[in-house]
């Protein structure tokens, strides 16, 4: 439908193409997108896999792997300067166990004791509804999200941990859980699902700060209609690893 302010100017009419020209026109045209649009996708790249992401994926697990090294090379230089400082420094036993307690707390000394694990796991990509009513799902509802690591990370803290570990690395005051696409890029190394979260603490009251968190009630009702991945297991003893890398701090502001 038009109105008149649309219409064409009375009295003109487009000239009529024989068949024969229509058909040569469209063959051209159609020829000259097809080739506009090979070259503008290809560019010397190959149509069928985008090489790039591939490099760029390849270059990121390849510096994630070099740092876990150097990690593990500067915990070790730093027990050897931390033993031949201890050595000679003239402490008395009262200073000794005063920086052990602040080492303790910063996260740098190991820490054993009962501990939970929470485990994060993204839905199946096919994944549908599970519940009657529900919509279907889209794509972000079937990955784990950085806001999902951080309610689990936040419940346990509430629910008194001692230390967390977030798969292999400890977590301390200046750590930072974020989510790139479906990864998690923590400290330097680059994670996939499933994500292991392992606090030391009381089980009962972390168990108990992670019932009571909204956000994790939240993420548990996706898991109900979408199937995302949850589990919770127990353990007896468990000995997290001190934190190994550098500690990068921007902004500090004294308290009291």
């Amino acid at each position: 439908m038009s109105n008149s302010a649309d219409s064409p100017t009375p009295g003109f009419r487009r000239p009529a193409l024989r068949p024969a020209r229509l058909l040569t026109a469209s063959v051209f045209a159609l020829a000259g997108l097809i080739f506009w649009t090979s070259f503008n996708t290809a560019q010397g790249t190959n149509i069928r896999s985008d090489e790039s992401m591939l490099r760029l994926s390849d270059l990121i697990q390849e510096r994630s792997r070099k740092n876990h090294t150097l990690d593990d090379s500067a915990a070790r230089m730093r027990s050897e300067v931390d033993a031949l400082a201890r050595r000679g420094d003239g402490s008395t036993s009262a200073e000794r166990r005063k920086l052990t307690e602040l080492e303790e707390t910063a996260g740098t000394r190991k820490l054993t004791g009962p501990a939970l694990t929470v485990t994060l796991t993204d839905a199946p990509p096919n994944a549908t509804a599970l519940i009657p009513g529900v919509p279907e799902p889209q794509p972000n509802d079937l990955v784990i999200h950085q806001q999902d690591l951080q309610a689990v990370v936040n419940a346990l803290w509430q629910g008194g941990a001692k230390g967390i570990m977030v798969m292999d690395q400890r977590l301390i005051a200046t750590s930072a859980v974020r989510c790139v696409g479906n990864t998690l890029i923590l400290q330097g190394r680059v994670y996939s699902p499933p994500y292991k979260i392992t606090a030391v603490g009381d089980r009962g009251k972390l168990r108990t700060a992670l019932a009571a968190s909204p956000a994790i009630q939240n993420y548990r009702s996706y898991v109900d209609a979408y199937g995302l991945g949850w589990k919770v297991d127990q353990h007896d003893t468990v000995t997290l690893p001190g934190y190994s890398g550098t500690v990068d701090l921007h902004q500090a502001q004294p308290i009291g």
